[in-house]
């Protein structure tokens, strides 16, 4: 289902915090949001599931199909939200409920969007935490996040994020906060299941290298606005942008860093 947002604009406090941003992600698409700190990369990915602050004033387009999000009562984004939009966020031990087990946790949408019944959540579950390679799933799903560490609970945000099989899977820096072998595994579960399930993908990162083991395209955002939007080996080889080439330079200089160490 193609995603198509057109001249959103996201205002708080008489600042465009998002300012003028389009872009398209068709069927299947792994579409990447790069940009530093406090460019706009998740506040536009607010704006998509309509869960920004009650200040937040928006304008544009942002249609789900031939569906229009912009304007949608809370009731009927609430709708869309898990079952045609899925969302990873950034810091899963924030975003788990830490007085209920991971297992309820996956099961929530299933009720909720599929009324699937208490044995079928249970067995639907199950696959989910297989699917994203959660180990000893069968004692795992009966813990609570605190007894789980970052990668299984990345895991468990993944598998809450795809249980109702959502058309489209936003990713907002999903691997900040791990270390570097458990980005790798965390990258290979959203490369697999989005593969699997057949989904577009949003990832959102500030990691050009993250990035580009991801998606196919991307865009780049500077100060809430579009920078540059190409295919990804485009922004590596010929970026177009001064900010682009800013965020080249700087993958590169770590890189080099890493393999000097």
């Amino acid at each position: 289902m193609r995603l198509s947002v057109s001249d959103l604009t996201v205002t708080i406090g008489g600042r465009a915090v998002v300012d003028g941003v389009s872009f398209e992600v068709p069927d299947g698409c792994r579409f990447g949001v790069i940009g530093e700190s406090g460019s706009g990369k998740s506040m536009t990915a607010l704006a998509l599931l309509g869960l920004l602050p009650d200040q937040a004033r928006v304008s544009g387009s942002i249609r789900l199909g031939d569906r229009e999000l912009v304007g949608l009562r809370d009731r009927e984004l609430a709708r869309i939200r898990g079952s045609q939009i899925g969302m990873v966020f950034q810091e899963p031990r924030t975003a788990l409920n830490p007085i209920r087990t991971v297992g309820r946790q996956i099961a929530e949408p299933l009720r909720i969007h599929q009324g699937l019944s208490r044995s079928a959540c249970r067995s639907r579950t199950l696959e989910l935490a297989r699917l994203v390679a959660l180990p000893d799933p069968e004692t795992l799903l009966g813990r609570y996040p605190h007894q789980l560490s970052g990668g299984q609970r990345q895991r468990v945000g993944i598998a809450i994020a795809l249980a109702a099989q959502p058309n489209v899977l936003i990713a907002d820096e999903p691997t900040t906060a791990l270390d570097v072998t458990i980005q790798a595994e965390i990258l290979e579960v959203f490369d697999r299941v989005v593969t699997k399930l057949g989904a577009s993908l949003i990832f959102i990162t500030h990691d050009l290298a993250v990035l580009q083991s991801v998606v196919d395209e991307a865009m780049v955002l500077d100060r809430g606005s579009v920078a540059e939007i190409a295919p990804i080996a485009q922004l590596l080889g010929r970026p177009s942008s001064a900010v682009t080439r800013k965020l080249v330079d700087a993958a590169r200089a770590t890189s080099w860093r890493k393999e000097g160490q």
